[in-house]
């Protein structure tokens, strides 16, 4: 706090004015958190995003039947959470060859039926991608499937959060969501290890793959600052 007193006062005795100090301060402070930490959203990835869906709709525009289109146009309305949208790409696609032993495939029509009412559907959609790939996507399925019982039915999701357990993973962001399902369910000793295993991984992990984990590995150690 206070280095940001001080930074702030630097700025307005360079600009003059606090308003514009402040402003300055709030995009320096958010480009130091963009390179080394990544809690603060990024700004320009919805405008790529958006720019690559645009273009994935026009080539399905030309060629409807191109299915490598389709699965890219679908993960990235999922990540836009226009999963309605990404449902109608995806349902279609059940019966053909090339996807129905895509673990990916199952997974993302799966989060979209969850999140368009289905639960049913979509639990089952992923258990498929699990039976194909249990370890698809660092085991983030279980972690879903788990929030979705962590009240209605807390012993599946146990199950669900002891199966993400046993695969090895590389994610921090898998362990602070770990952590906040076992909070939810009131297993604070459990919520407790999950962290501290965020931040063991977190330190023997790469030093170019802790960029993309710092954020989770903050979350996590705020986490056990709260408790």
């Amino acid at each position: 706090m206070l280095g940001k007193f001080l930074l702030f006062g630097l700025l307005w005795s360079i600009f003059g004015n606090p308003i514009l100090a402040f402003l300055a301060m709030i995009v320096i402070l958010y480009i130091i958190d963009r390179r080394f930490i990544g809690l603060s959203p990024s700004l320009v990835k919805p405008l790529r995003r958006m720019g690559r869906i645009r273009k994935l709709r026009q080539q399905l525009d030309m060629n409807p039947n191109d299915l490598s289109s389709k699965l890219e146009l679908s993960k990235l309305l999922i990540e836009k959470k226009s999963f309605r949208n990404a449902r109608e790409l995806l349902e279609p696609l059940r019966e053909r060859e090339a996807v129905e032993q895509s673990a990916e495939y199952w997974d993302d029509l799966g989060t979209c039926l969850l999140r368009t009412g289905e639960s049913e559907a979509g639990e089952a959609a992923i258990r498929q991608a699990l039976s194909i790939n249990p370890r698809v996507k660092y085991g983030q399925p279980y972690l879903r499937l788990a929030a979705m019982n962590s009240i209605r039915d807390t012993a599946k999701a146990l199950e669900d959060l002891e199966a993400f357990q046993q695969i090895h993973t590389s994610s921090c962001e898998g362990y602070y969501r770990l952590a906040q399902l076992n909070k939810r369910m009131g297993r604070k000793a459990e919520a407790k290890r999950a962290l501290e295993e965020s931040a063991r991984l977190y330190r023997m992990l790469p030093r170019y793959k802790r960029r993309e984990e710092r954020r989770w590995a903050l979350l996590s150690y705020l986490g056990r600052l709260m408790g």
